[in-house]
């Protein structure tokens, strides 16, 4: 064969081959510095209000901090753990984490069960007004904490209370109920699920609408109960539901603070006082130095709990 015939006809040209590798990496430069340069002003406001203070906060747990140091924050001195041994040995520290982790303990559970239940409701047996009921159970959530404690302290007041009045009816004396040590942290905790298992029950209520009907068809077919259709096929496909509703509800009540600022100032004999109610006073004190290391420890309890809660919900 010869050389004319393996030359290319006339005005055709070759196939342009791939980028050179030098061509990609100049792209992928350009492409990423487009990149960085949309996302700077994002970065910009997180470092200045979000990073920056944070960083500055855990400094500042290290050193004695206080008010008067505000007009020459550099010349404060540094202490070591000592703020973190002193907020460990406080007294009223203490009561405010044991105050804490009882509201978390019963307050928890009780929230999840009444949003579950109340999903539960709403989607297998009430058809009708479903809307209005979700409406009616939601709006707690995003109503001011000032105007539920107004309705509460009418329904809890000791004399003229709607609670203590059912009560007299069947010949019971109700108690004081915000001004009891006993009875105190129990009212804030009902008025807390009463306030947030709304937004749970809407989330479970998503997660049991996205379960096929299939699969409790099935276990009915094969003679399973209500209840065991329920506990062993419902329950277990709910299970991100169940993580993400108990971290985030956890969350919330580790750093529960409006309730007893609001109904009980923390009282009575500091009975209801939260972490971060004895927090926010020793920042109103001054105590910069204190209070920020206050907030740490609660940080890194909120973090082990919810690492704890990952661990026993997640999925198998």
């Amino acid at each position: 064969m010869s050389s004319a015939t393996l030359q290319e006809p006339a005005g055709r040209t070759r196939p342009a081959g791939p980028p050179a590798p030098r061509s990609r990496s100049r792209s992928v430069n350009r492409q990423t510095a487009a990149a960085w340069l949309l996302a700077l002003p994002f970065v910009a406001l997180f470092l200045a209000f979000t990073a920056g203070p944070v960083l500055g906060s855990l400094a500042m747990s290290f050193t004695d901090m206080k008010q008067r140091d505000l007009r020459t924050p550099f010349a404060v001195n540094g202490v070591g753990i000592d703020n973190y041994v002193k907020a460990l040995s406080d007294e009223t520290f203490r009561k405010a984490a044991f105050n804490t982790a009882y509201f978390v303990i019963v307050g928890v559970p009780l929230t999840l069960i009444a949003a579950l239940a109340a999903a539960v409701l709403l989607d297998r047996g009430v058809k009708k007004f479903q809307s209005l009921f979700k409406v009616a159970y939601y709006l707690p959530v995003i109503t001011s904490i000032v105007a539920i404690a107004v309705i509460w302290r009418f329904v809890l007041a000791p004399d003229s209370g709607l609670l203590n009045t059912v009560l007299s009816w069947v010949g019971i004396d109700g108690p004081n109920w915000l001004a009891s040590k006993t009875w105190a942290m129990p009212s804030l905790i009902v008025m807390a699920m009463w306030r947030n298992f709304g937004a749970a029950m809407i989330i479970f209520l998503a997660g049991l609408q996205g379960i096929p009907h299939t699969v409790e068809e099935a276990g009915q077919i094969d003679g399973a109960s209500s209840w065991q259709r329920f506990r062993y096929l419902i329950l277990p496909l709910l299970r991100p539901t169940i993580l993400f509703t108990s971290v985030t509800t956890g969350i919330g009540y580790l750093q529960f603070f409006e309730e007893p600022l609001v109904m009980t100032q923390g009282g009575p004999l500091n009975s209801t006082i939260s972490v971060s109610m004895y927090t926010y006073q020793q920042f109103g004190f001054g105590n910069y130095g204190l209070a920020t290391s206050m907030s740490y420890i609660l940080f890194v309890v909120i973090a082990v709990v919810t690492f704890i809660q990952f661990r026993l919900l997640r999925e198998k």
